[in-house]
């Protein structure tokens, strides 16, 4: 059956990246029969600036008949003066929502060819291997009200409501749950229950669920002392599930453990397996169109794709096995270059890639 895909660039390096991504897929499908076909349309600051709005209906549309979605990054300081409802964020908000990608996937894997790019001592970081599940449709990025108002006093109040209900924990504490039982079966819930209410419930929920699986080990820890315990020993954690906010930032820190962000792609899925896949950096305006960003993120979010969404785990274990063995090469762009290596562009390194494939 054929397998469709809808390409959604974005802006700053997006479009660059993105590339390298498709030219390892065109290859693989090529390579293998795969299937797959791709359809392009504009999101984000790009998509407002043709037409208006970060989220145009006919990409809403294609993203909504697509089998899977592949994006680069969204936004940019050309776009920070608009109003909060029509900045390109909310394309790429909107997408989540209105697919229901509830469950976000984030890996944070150290090669050990990038164990010295790491700010952290080698034996800290050494064979690092985390997954963070993060709720993605609802939390304070959706919740209401929402906004800046001006009080009675003439004051301006800003608002933002952090809200789960029962059946929203419930949901994404199964996809945790099921997570770990196919790694080592711990999971770690994060939350802030000591002072939140929102969070005491989710503590609960993630409680009860638990019990349906006596197989996983499920641990409790605040958001703080997490973010604490990501520095000092992250190698304690296997599974970690917690709310929008949370891994949202969370997940960044992880980031910085395995030496780049630019390493690091993400999968957001619903509840049949159909997901966006999108590197979890953004649209670093500042080095965009330089040719020098990293594309492995990129490149191994297409490889979530494939293995989450088409069930093609041996199309995506040939690329990951592809970017082990560029990286044993000694190339490098610029985010995780070291003496020694060699500094490549944003193509050099898909066509790296490529060669390994």
């Amino acid at each position: 059956m054929p397998k469709k895909i809808a390409v959604l660039s974005g802006d700053g390096i997006g479009p660059e990246i993105v590339a390298e991504a498709l030219k390892v897929l065109n290859f693989l499908n090529s390579d293998m029969s795969l299937g797959l076909s791709f359809e392009t349309a504009l999101v984000g600051g790009a998509a407002y600036d043709a037409f208006g709005t970060p989220l145009p209906q006919t990409t809403l549309n294609l993203c909504k008949n697509a089998d899977a979605v592949l994006l680069g990054a969204v936004g940019g300081p050309k776009w920070e003066p608009l109003a909060h409802a029509i900045r390109p964020e909310r394309g790429l908000l909107g997408i989540r929502s209105e697919l229901n990608l509830f469950s976000n996937l984030r890996p944070a894997i150290l090669y050990p060819q990038l164990v010295h790019a790491s700010t952290l001592k080698p034996e800290v970081v050494s064979g690092l291997d985390i997954m963070i599940v993060r709720e993605l449709t609802g939390g304070i990025y959706f919740g209401q009200p929402r906004g800046i108002h001006v009080a009675e006093s003439g004051e301006k109040v800003g608002i933002n409501t952090k809200i789960y209900s029962e059946s929203e924990i419930r949901r994404i504490a199964h996809s945790a749950f099921k997570i770990a039982q196919k790694r080592h079966k711990k999971l770690c819930s994060v939350d802030k229950a000591n002072v939140l209410e929102v969070t005491e419930l989710w503590r609960n929920v993630m409680t009860d669920v638990g019990r349906e699986y006596p197989d996983v080990q499920l641990s409790h820890m605040y958001v703080d002392n997490a973010a604490m315990q990501l520095v000092r020993a992250p190698k304690q954690f296997d599974v970690i599930v917690t709310t929008n906010l949370f891994g949202d930032i969370l997940s960044d820190i992880a980031a910085m453990l395995t030496g780049s962000i630019g390493m690091l792609p993400s999968a957001s899925l619903d509840v049949n397996g159909k997901g966006m896949y999108e590197p979890i950096h953004g649209s670093a305006p500042d080095i965009a169109g330089q040719g020098i960003a990293n594309p492995l993120a990129t490149i191994l979010s297409a490889a979530m794709m494939l293995r989450y969404t088409f069930n093609l785990a041996e199309a995506a274990q040939r690329i990951e096995q592809a970017v082990d063995t560029a990286l044993d090469t000694h190339v490098r762009t610029a985010d995780i270059y070291s003496e020694g290596m060699t500094k490549v562009s944003t193509s050099e390194m898909g066509d790296a890639i490529l060669n390994a494939l």
